[in-house]
């Protein structure tokens, strides 16, 4: 059975041709291929790090067992779909509630490993009936409202969290990481974002020599005195160990707070599949039941054993989208780095103390990729946003979702942001096309392209 770890070499494996692109089963040089898997890794790092410590979970184990996440989705979809599994900021929100209530680390990774079930039972069932099942609740101007309103969902994490610990470090950092993206050739272009973080890094450190301690927000909402470089946790840490697991508990109160999230997971999963398809050129339809449900198996095994969910990471799409490289065999090398970094703490430490301002300026340019993913999967769907059907759930589901809007529905239950903004973008959607006249419906049918082979299939 083909696993999908066979590839061949791109061109001369250095520098692909002006406009090519690296398909998933094409390699550069393994130097390259290596390089590229860092930076993976690197991407994620920031939010990766910061998800777990919100939720209050061991951020090394959350490295850790993204690696293993990875392994299973590239495993599963037979490396036809180039993306790092890590974890979702989609579950923050829920671990705070589930918190506020009382729960313990072990309520919050059991809510979200039923969460990781239902997901992988939607997974299978997308895979049963065919990808037109998602076609059809999620057709060009859903799917891509979705992808858009994930991508600029994360503007406030930059804007409120890293942008502010060091404005003027953001800004250099921003400048110079998208002068390397356009003006750099070769395979220094396809690791601009990782020099960006090395630029920080120096910047940071400069600064730091040459005008003392920082006054601003750090880690907390009032402005304090602090180095933009602190590496005092680094001598504390060991060189190998192994993170902290516990096991999960089981309480309907924290399960149902948790359950609403599968929706936006689906969504996000069916987004991200569209969005690597429209960079590939490929036609992934057939794989998506397979990628929702091997993102639903990672969950399960990651919290387990204590970790965080692990879903498709939007990150690593804003890194593919820079560097045009899709060759899985770089996200075969992320993962092996993200099992060695996972039983290093002092290399946690290192990663922990990138700079606010580093991370805002890397932030800005990866988010906002993301983002114009929506608007592109729109452009070539040829979606009109003329027609009123279209406009009005996607203009509605993205407010609140880049917003982060909130509908309380008791002390303990409910929605905001991702969820929310999906779950209006949705349901909007098919009940105003339920109710609108004629002549609307006809501008765009309710499947998309991508569904018809289904049809002719099962025909």
């Amino acid at each position: 059975m083909r696993l999908g770890v066979r590839w061949t070499l791109h061109g001369d494996g250095r520098t692909p041709a002006p406009g090519a692109v690296v398909r998933p089963d094409e390699r550069l040089s393994w130097p390259r291929t290596i390089g590229l898997g860092a930076q993976h890794v690197v991407a994620m790092f920031g939010a990766s790090f910061v998800a777990p410590v919100l939720m209050g979970l061991d951020p090394n184990l959350a490295i850790m067992m993204s690696g293993v996440a990875t392994v299973i989705f590239l495993l599963a979809t037979k490396g036809r779909v180039p993306s790092y599994l890590g974890c979702s900021l989609s579950f923050v929100g829920v671990a705070a509630a589930i918190r506020a209530t009382g729960g313990t680390s072990a309520t919050v990774t059991g809510a979200v490993l039923v969460v990781g079930a239902v997901l992988f039972l939607a997974g299978l069932a997308v895979q049963r009936f065919g990808a037109r099942i998602i076609h059809a609740a999620m057709p060009p101007i859903v799917t891509g409202a979705v992808v858009m309103l994930i991508g600029f969902n994360l503007a406030p994490v930059t804007a409120a969290t890293y942008w502010p610990q060091d404005q003027w470090t953001a800004l250099m950092v921003m400048l110079f990481t998208g002068l390397a993206v356009v003006c750099l050739r070769g395979f220094w272009s396809r690791v601009a974002i990782f020099l960006g973080l090395i630029f920080g890094y120096g910047v940071s450190w400069l600064l730091d020599r040459v005008f003392g301690k920082i006054h601003s927000v750090h880690g907390g909402p009032e402005a304090v005195d602090h180095w933009r470089l602190d590496l005092s946790g680094l001598a504390k840490a060991d060189w190998v160990g192994l993170p902290s697991f516990h096991g999960p508990s089981f309480e309907w109160s924290a399960i149902l707070v948790a359950l609403p999230v599968v929706i936006a997971l689906i969504a996000e999963n069916a987004g991200h599949v569209k969005a690597v398809g429209e960079m590939t050129g490929a036609d992934l339809d057939d794989k998506l039941g397979t990628a929702i449900a091997a993102d639903g198996a990672a969950s399960m095994l990651s919290t387990a054993v204590g970790g965080p969910p692990n879903t498709t990471y939007s990150e690593n799409i804003g890194v593919m989208a820079a560097t045009r490289v899709y060759s899985t065999a770089a996200y075969w090398a992320a993962a092996g780095f993200a099992l060695l970094f996972g039983v290093c703490p002092k290399f946690g430490a290192v990663v922990a103390a990138i700079p606010g301002g580093v991370l805002g300026g890397i932030t800005v340019i990866l988010y906002g990729m993301i983002g114009l993913l929506g608007a592109q999967i729109w452009i070539n769907a040829k979606v009109d946003l003329r027609n009123p059907l279209n406009l009005v759930p996607a203009a509605a589901g993205i407010i609140i979702g880049i917003g982060n809007v909130t509908l309380k529905f008791s002390e303990n239950f409910q929605l905001s942001g991702i969820a929310l903004g999906t779950i209006v973008v949705i349901t909007g959607y098919h009940v105003l096309r339920a109710l609108a006249p004629a002549h609307l419906k006809e501008q765009e049918p309710l499947l998309d392209s991508g569904t018809s082979s289904y049809e002719k299939d099962r025909a």
